[in-house]
């Protein structure tokens, strides 16, 4: 597969991975093709990189918690004229060990080595540490 880059966004107003399910499956306009589509005002400079197996990994409630590969970029234009990037995601969420991040504005890269690792099948559905709980333990190191 080579080299490959990934996106890590914060999911402004989801309250859970299942509330992003939802939002992406049954309220969003966005979907064409049979895939949801998440506009962004930034086209990523690292395009091939990020094609190359990446995803986006969803920061949910101060945690990294799910992730969708990235299929493709489509230019979208808004109606103030604007060139935008449509990021074609993968309809299948995958979750991942959920992992403290601090908010940040727009999307950023994350390198391989830093992604949180996925959860192994069969755990997908076990419930995350309490918010401060995880938290405290990443004060002190130990997650």
């Amino acid at each position: 597969m080579g080299k490959f880059v990934n996106l890590i966004k914060l999911s402004v107003g989801t309250e859970s991975v299942e509330d992003l399910e939802a939002w992406q499956r049954h309220r969003s306009k966005q979907i064409e093709d049979g895939h949801y589509y998440h506009v962004t005002r930034m086209w990523p400079k690292r395009e091939a990189d990020v094609l190359n197996g990446g995803s986006i990994y969803w920061v949910i409630k101060g945690e990294v918690q799910a992730r969708q590969r990235v299929l493709e970029f489509r230019e979208r234009i808004g109606q103030d004229g604007i060139r935008r990037c449509a990021l074609m995601l993968d309809p299948e969420v995958i979750r991942v060990t959920p992992t403290l991040k601090r908010p940040f504005q727009g999307w950023r890269y994350l390198e391989p080595e830093d992604a949180p690792m996925d959860l192994p099948k069969g755990r997908e559905n076990e419930a995350a540490l309490p918010a401060d709980l995880n938290r405290a333990l990443a004060e002190i190191g130990v997650l």
